[in-house]
């Protein structure tokens, strides 16, 4: 009887074809798993490896002044992208996008043999140069619509709007404060393109349409803020100062009609040099000088202690306790009123009187008239200035106090003490943002703080006497034709903190350099206007006092912002 035998070719047809229904077994799992069990999961998987977002950025809310003029608006601007898996040729497509775009070839060239299928190769560009790119009809090379930011009055109340990023985030001024108020929500554009990055015809295409910001209204005149940077311009050049600010503020609701200061800065191309981003008027701080006379003077006839016939015995020099004051010119004793102590802005007069009326009070009025506090202005990094509390006074602090010194201010408070005697001795916290329209066209208004600091007899006592310093004292040259006008003058010597003081070892002292200021009101019975003039550093030999280099810019800005708001003269 014959014997079945396995043969080696018989196992080795076996072994394959066990291989063989193994792989196929296998292979038929693996289908019904992804075919069946992962089918959607695996689907969503490649719709995303397909699918391209890209955020469309809502256009910021439209700033405006009080008139309506747009001082700060959003257009629509084209960047240029590339899809690197698309360029055939990198560095011929970087060669003829390098003139058109104004990058160096070499950077170009980068962007291009980067992985991936999205580089920027130029944000928001104006139209002519966006169809000069898809002229050149290179693969790979996209455009997509993007918001830009754009300011058509261009250095018109520079400081006061800031700028914003390339991303259109706010990063000074108005732009940074009222940032999440100008912001919109963003949109999104979604689409399928092919392994190559290929837009592809008939697959998903969604378009979520971004949503504006509100717009904001200021409390600025374009016209008198530009005749306000006009003249601050002429300014500085009249008299070589390293800077020169002007403040106009509606006395009677607070708002601020111009905020100017030069040298200033185009935010359409906001250049490389900081400093001049700064609004000066609200962040930095100086001694305030023979302006701050005003409160003095006002808190002792409050209380009280004198009357504007005092008559005070002047002498050009006193000595208080360990320190020497003098008045700016040399001068026999004199039979002065407290009239013509203002009108003459004596030093040693002022100390005569704030002797009589005590720390402790002109502490009190100080802190009254919102010095040593930030006003609460709508503006970012506004200084609070520095007022220390009476108790930590000097035997000679007082004195100096008096007189303006010993006291940091910023040229925004000092223009609303004299805002306060102009509103019949209310003080009214200054504001920039008139109101923000909301998405429905409603309109939202920031409440105002008020509180009354003088008696109306008071600051009408004081305008009479500082109408005399116009008429008749150190003001002559802020006289306006037509209308009666009332200020004072500041002289201020500048406290230098890296200056070495002469014979000493101490850093720190008053150098050489002052601050000439001009702050008045018009007109003088029943005023509109608030304005301070404030000279940084005066070169110019004659054009060093505020009576000389401020008080003629005040007269011009005066006389313009009265005729601009149709104020009737009332004969100066």
């Amino acid at each position: 009887m014959g014997r079945n035998r396995w043969r080696p070719q018989h196992v080795r047809l076996f072994l394959v074809g066990g291989l063989f229904l193994g792989a196929w077994l296998l292979l038929g799992a693996r289908l019904i798993l992804v075919q069946g069990v992962q089918a959607a999961e695996l689907e969503d998987q490649a719709l995303d490896q397909r699918l391209r977002r890209i955020t469309l950025d809502a256009d910021r809310g439209t700033i405006y002044d009080r008139d309506g003029r747009e001082l700060a608006l959003t257009i629509e601007a084209t960047t240029v992208y590339a899809n690197p898996q698309e360029v055939t040729d990198p560095l011929a497509t970087a060669t003829a996008l390098s003139p058109v775009v104004g990058r160096p070839i070499v950077d170009l060239l980068a962007v291009l043999e980067k992985d991936g299928s999205f580089s920027y190769i130029a944000r928001k560009l104006r139209r002519e140069t966006a169809q000069a790119v898809v002229d050149l009809d290179l693969d790979g090379i996209h455009l997509i619509p993007e918001p830009k930011r754009v300011y058509p009055s261009d250095t018109l109340a520079a400081q006061v709007l800031g700028f914003v990023g390339l991303d259109n985030q706010g990063l000074e001024g108005i732009e940074a404060s009222y940032d999440d108020v100008l912001t919109g929500e963003p949109g999104e554009l979604l689409f399928e393109r092919s392994g190559r990055g290929r837009v592809i015809p008939q697959g998903q295409y969604e378009v979520k349409q971004s949503k504006p910001g509100r717009d904001v209204v200021l409390t600025i005149d374009g016209e008198l803020q530009f005749m306000a940077e006009l003249v601050a311009a002429e300014t500085a050049e009249k008299t070589g100062a390293k800077g020169v600010h002007i403040v106009v503020l509606d006395v009677t609701n607070g708002d601020v009609l111009s905020m100017a200061s030069y040298p200033t800065f185009d935010p359409n191309d906001i250049g490389d040099d900081p400093e001049v981003f700064r609004n000066r008027i609200v962040t930095d701080v100086y001694e305030p000088g023979s302006t701050q006379k005003l409160i003095t003077i006002a808190a002792a006839i409050e209380e009280g202690v004198v009357t504007p016939d005092r008559v005070f015995e002047v002498p050009d020099s006193i000595e208080v306790f360990d320190r020497e004051y003098f008045d700016f010119s040399e001068h026999e004793t004199q039979e002065w009123t407290v009239s013509d102590i203002v009108a003459k802005s004596s030093n040693v007069g002022t100390i005569l009187v704030q002797q009589e009326l005590g720390d402790p009070l002109l502490y009190r009025y100080l802190q009254g008239f919102g010095l040593g506090a930030p006003t609460g202005i709508d503006f970012p990094g506004e200084a609070p200035g520095l007022l220390r509390e009476a108790q930590q006074w000097c035997d000679s602090c007082g004195a100096s106090t008096a007189i303006g010194y010993f006291v940091d201010v910023t040229r925004l408070q000092m223009t609303a003490v004299f805002a306060t005697v102009g509103n019949d001795g209310v003080w009214i916290q200054p504001r920039l943002v008139k109101e923000v329209i909301d998405a429905d066209g409603g309109s939202i208004v920031d409440p105002q703080q008020r509180q009354r600091v003088l008696s109306v007899k008071t600051a009408q006592v004081m305008r009479r006497m500082l109408a005399g310093v116009v008429e008749v004292g150190t003001g002559t040259r802020a006289r306006v034709e037509g209308y009666s006008v009332a200020g004072k003058t500041g002289t201020t010597v500048k406290f230098e903190p890296d200056l070495a003081c002469p014979g000493t070892e101490v850093i720190g002292c008053y150098g050489d350099d002052v601050i000439a200021s001009f702050i008045g009101i018009g007109p003088t019975a029943r005023p509109r206007l608030a304005i301070g003039v404030f000279i940084d550093s005066p070169t110019v030999s004659r054009q060093r006092t505020g009576g000389s280099a401020a008080a003629p810019a005040f007269a011009r800005i005066m006389q313009f912002a009265l005729h601009q708001l149709g104020v009737p003269q009332d004969g100066g």
